[in-house]
């Protein structure tokens, strides 16, 4: 009967020991959790957690209610900061160094197009005229032709040189004409008219110098056999050991008296002379490596290396020969 008589009593004694339990038991619970912080939680005492590297994969929920998720990089973080760093450097350095590579529209040194031929409508070089540095048949025909006429040139090889420019200098003093040494019309047409000088002289062999002219003459019997290109004295004075001079090239019928068989030297130092022949006092006819189409000489009277041999060896010139300046 005392059971049953305390039955009610007896369950509502024991709902409010539990709930009394409850109220004891929760915030013993709540204390006993305080100790461990959530990630991202500063601990008591201690610095705060890394957000990522401490998460616990399964969180133990609170008893007293669920639990709160951990503070945690969300999904949204992580695409956001991985594309922001390629689409942001990525596009930015390939259009800028892909043009680069690309060829420019300048072709390289090798692949540069050969300029095209020249069209037939345009306008024709101007004529080449035989002059120094030319060869070919023109320059061969030039040099017999001066040949025939008596003007000194060695040989008719097809190659306009220095010798070839002495026979035109001469050809063209003789004839009045520009002393440029190219063949142009004027003296083209000189040569075709095939002019030679006039002698002074009308028996013997007599050496000629036209200094008007500035050429030399060598004739026999009144007949002109060799032309030559000559330089005399400049008109200008100088000075030698002490005295001035005016180097002039005198005028008259003289003779040679003395001779010089290879180089030699002026007593004057004035320089070397190749085989020297003397008409008058330390005037002579010689030979020289420079003989311009104007007077260049101190006095004496130059021509070339090859012509003083010839005048030597093969025509002749011995003492007592002629000398006439005009």
């Amino acid at each position: 009967m005392n059971d049953h008589g305390n039955g009610p009593e007896r369950v509502r004694g024991t709902a409010l020991r539990r709930r009394g339990l409850g109220r004891v038991v929760a915030p013993l619970l709540a204390l006993s959790l305080a100790g461990c912080a959530w990630p991202g939680q500063a601990e008591p005492g201690g610095a705060a957690s890394t957000p990522v590297e401490q998460v616990s994969p399964t969180p133990t929920p609170d008893r007293t209610g669920p639990a709160t998720p951990p503070v945690a990089p969300s999904p949204s973080e992580t695409p956001t900061e991985t594309p922001s760093a390629e689409p942001s450097e990525t596009p930015s350095e390939t259009p800028s160094e892909t043009p680069s590579a690309e060829p420019t529209t300048t072709p390289p040194p090798e692949e540069t197009p050969v300029d095209p031929e020249p069209s037939a409508s345009a306008e024709p070089p101007a004529p080449q005229y035989p002059q120094r540095g030319s060869t070919g048949p023109e320059v061969l025909a030039l040099q017999q032709r001066l040949m025939d006429l008596g003007y000194f040139i060695l040989k008719a090889d097809g190659d306009y040189g220095w010798a070839t420019q002495q026979a035109v200098w001469a050809f063209q003093k003789a004839a009045g004409l520009y002393r440029d040494g190219v063949v142009g019309p004027q003296t083209q047409a000189a040569l075709d008219a095939g002019y030679r000088p006039t002698p002074r002289s009308s028996s013997g062999k007599v050496v000629e110098i036209d200094l008007d002219k500035q050429i030399l003459l060598a004739v026999e019997d009144g007949r002109v056999v060799r032309i030559i290109n000559a330089s005399s004295g400049n008109g200008e004075t100088y000075e030698a050991k002490g005295r001035t001079y005016r180097a002039t090239t005198p005028r008259g019928d003289f003779a040679v008296y003395m001779q010089r068989d290879g180089m030699h030297s002026s007593t004057l130092e004035l320089g070397d002379m190749w085989r020297p022949k003397y008409f008058r006092g330390g005037y002579a006819v010689h030979g020289s490596s420079s003989i311009p189409t104007y007077p260049a000489s101190h006095g004496c009277v130059r021509v070339s290396n090859a012509a003083m041999n010839w005048l030597w060896d093969s025509w002749g010139m011995p003492i007592g020969t002629r000398v006439l300046l005009y």
